[in-house]
């Protein structure tokens, strides 16, 4: 299958702008035949928010929104799956959301769990689960940004079979594109980390989205600056095999009985 993501510099508040430039980017990737696109954290509204009249304005319901509405209506006419970060109205509740869009238009969502800095301000922690979903040509999980700091979230998806792990991101640290290499062979999964780039408010981003194998392999990885898509094509049962050596394996060699501080 060929996966990708799109690298590219959203204008804070301008919703119609973000989504149109995102189709271009889509219609692209498109042509190259993708089969999975994963788009940045907030593609549609920009990041760095300093109101809650900003929130409330810029945010929408899933799936009765335009964001996601424009979306799935594209991802069903060209059989793509969208994985994009959208931010969230629930009712009286507000989300840094992630929509996943399958080929024939069913719709998931996944809300942040560990949110960063002012986000806290701004969001309700996520309450969805981590969740793995068969999209026919591979079974994907999702986490947004600052999740990645929580090597249990990769885990989880992990353990529950995922073999693409699909990473929306606003990352301002430089750590995270390094780190992915380690969680990547730690789970023996794929890991597409859709990053932004630019400035917004005084916030740098830091660009460098990229596409992991299994074997901590870097097949795509884009430039600090650059607005692009990069597209590549991989067999997602490369990551089905847990297997180390002929007398280990990553699952059954766990020490389960030694783990339960984490559940503290």
């Amino acid at each position: 299958m060929k996966v990708g993501y799109i690298q590219f510099k959203p204008i804070f508040g301008e919703k119609k702008r973000n989504i149109q430039r995102a189709l271009r980017f889509l219609e692209r990737s498109v042509k190259e035949d993708a089969d999975l696109m994963v788009l940045p954290e907030l593609f549609n509204t920009g990041y760095v928010f300093r109101s809650r009249d900003e929130v409330e304005r810029l945010s929408e319901e899933i799936p009765n929104g335009e964001t996601t509405r424009v979306l799935a209506r594209f991802a069903e006419e060209n059989s793509l799956c969208i994985v994009a970060g959208i931010c969230e109205r629930n009712r009286d509740k507000f989300y840094n959301s992630a929509v996943l869009i399958q080929q024939d238009g069913k719709i998931s969502v996944y809300r942040k769990a560990h949110l960063f800095y002012k986000e806290k301000i701004w969001f309700s922690p996520g309450d969805t689960q981590f969740s793995v979903y068969d999209i026919g040509c591979a079974r994907i999980g999702i986490m947004i940004c600052y999740d990645w700091f929580f090597p249990e979230a990769i885990r989880v998806l992990s353990l529950k079979g995922a073999e693409i792990i699909c990473h929306p991101s606003n990352l301002i640290l430089p750590y995270c594109q390094t780190a992915m290499l380690g969680a990547a062979i730690q789970n023996r999964v794929f890991i597409i980390t859709a990053n932004r780039v630019g400035s917004e408010r005084g916030v740098n981003f830091t660009g460098r989205s990229q596409i992991v194998a299994p074997n901590m392999s870097i097949l795509a990885q884009s430039g600090e600056k650059v607005e692009e898509i990069r597209i590549v094509e991989i067999d997602p049962k490369d990551a089905d095999s847990k297997r180390i050596t002929e007398l280990n394996d990553l699952w059954s060699d766990r020490r389960i009985d030694l783990y339960k501080p984490l559940l503290t």
